[in-house]
This record gives structure tokens, C-alpha cells and sequence, in this order.
């Protein structure tokens, strides 16, 4: 466990200060998925957050790092696929999107360069691995492609909604030393949400990790696609429960 206000030097010669502020863009989706599927990839402690007895979410976040810290290091970019998750026992599908017990695991964290890996693993632990990642923008629609070992893991193409001021806060799930920890994500700039919505892809590549992408059956129809810009901040993580 890293406190806030503690520094950390990682293995690749940075020095970070949580919270870590940073500056970035962000293009993301929430699709429904295979609850049982999502139910295999949560650590002890967690649980799907269900829409139905058989459908739970997954957010796949494409993100552009303008800035890390105070310049701690230099920019990067990572895609991320998070898991709607509640350390509340045996949940009702809806009730912790109701009562706000849920948060966002993070099952996969590809990233562009090597001291963006230890960043998230060595502070709050991550399971970030080193890719090439590319963005394309064209109109509002950026398309994100991941290139892993060689292999292709996935390509994101999501239509931008318009954004407005605005500050939202999250919490993420992480295991760091096998103890399930949780730690806040503020954001505040310009961030835009539209619902119900079909006007994004998802292709699924054929790297290793491409197939647990593939069993999780993810819809067609987003339950939302958004926007971002602006500063997110980090907090240190802590123990769950």
C-alpha cells in the first residue's frame, strides 16, 4: 500500500507523489457481457455488478496520457479493460449501480512504454504489459488498435459524444501483494455520455489474450459510450473491507 503524500521510486528511475495528477484523453465504452465469464476473471473479494441474472458490464477505456505527474515521466498511452465490480456479498443484478457499491477492476492495462508499466504495477499493482498502441481520429470517431508480441489483441472504434464541463469520481479495484486493495479516481474537464447506443466496434484480434476477450460475449449495443479530457487523479490504494 502506497498512502497519499508518499513518494515512489520505481524500478525504471521515476519518482511519483501520490495522488498522481495527470492529464489525459479519454474515449471509452460500456458494453453488456457473459456475467459468468466476468464472475471468473474477479479476484476473491469481488463480485459482478449484473444488469440481468446473466449479463454484467465491461468498460474498455482508449487512453492518451498528455501528461504524468509533475513530467515524471513522458506521455504514454494504454487501453484499458475493466470489469464493473462490488465487494457487496451476493448482490441483486442493479443494486449496486442503485446504492453506489461498485467500481471498476482493471483485468487488462496494455501501455506504450516501459516506465508506464511500473508505474501501475509497482505503485498500485497494475497488471499493466508493454504494447504498441495506436490512436486515428476522423470526425469524432477515434479508433484504437493494440499490437501485442506481434500479435493483434484488439482494435476500438467508438464515435466521441459531445462533452461539458464536468467532475465525476470512481473508485478502482486492484490486487497488489495478493491483498484486494481500492484506490479513488477523480476527473475533472470535459467529459459527454450517450446512452444506448450502437455506433462503436469492437474487433477482437488473435493474441493469447485476445480469446478472454471473446468469451466474455459482449453485446453490440453499448450501455454507454463517453468522453473525456482533462485531469485525473489517482489516489494511494487501500484494503478492501
Amino acid at each position: 500500500m502506497t498512502a497519499d503524500g508518499g513518494s515512489v521510486t520505481l524500478s525504471t528511475g521515476q519518482t511519483v507523489t501520490l495522488p498522481l495528477e495527470t492529464a489525459a484523453t479519454i474515449t471509452g465504452v460500456t458494453m453488456p457481457a457473459d456475467s459468468a465469464a466476468v464472475a471468473e476473471l474477479l479476484p476473491d473479494g469481488l463480485r459482478p455488478v449484473r444488469l440481468t441474472p446473466r449479463r454484467a458490464t465491461v468498460t474498455v477505456l482508449a487512453v492518451e496520457y498528455h501528461r504524468i505527474g509533475d513530467d515524471a515521466m513522458r506521455p504514454y498511452d494504454e487501453l484499458a479493460v475493466v470489469l464493473t465490480a462490488t465487494p457487496r456479498p451476493s448482490p441483486r443484478p442493479l443494486v449496486p449501480l442503485a446504492t453506489g457499491e461498485y467500481g471498476g477492476y482493471v483485468h487488462s492495462l496494455p501501455v506504450t512504454t516501459e516506465p508506464a508499466r511500473a508505474l501501475g504495477d509497482e505503485v498500485w499493482g497494475f497488471p499493466k504489459t508493454v504494447a504498441r498502441i495506436s490512436h486515428h481520429d476522423e470526425g469524432s470517431r477515434r479508433t484504437t488498435s493494440v499490437v501485442e508480441d506481434g500479435d493483434h489483441v484488439v482494435t476500438v472504434d467508438i464515435a466521441r459524444p459531445r462533452t461539458w464541463p464536468a467532475t465525476y469520481g470512481t473508485t478502482s479495484y486492484t490486487v497488489r501483494d495478493g491483498e484486494l486493495e481500492a484506490l479513488p479516481v477523480s476527473m475533472a474537464g470535459r467529459f459527454g455520455v450517450r446512452p444506448l447506443s450502437r455506433e462503436f466496434e469492437v474487433m477482437v484480434g488473435y493474441h493469447d489474450r485476445s480469446a478472454t476477450l471473446r468469451d466474455l460475449d459482449l453485446g453490440d449495443r453499448a450501455l454507454a459510450r463517453f468522453a473525456f479530457e482533462g485531469e485525473v487523479t489517482y489516489g494511494g490504494g487501500r484494503p478492501v473491507g
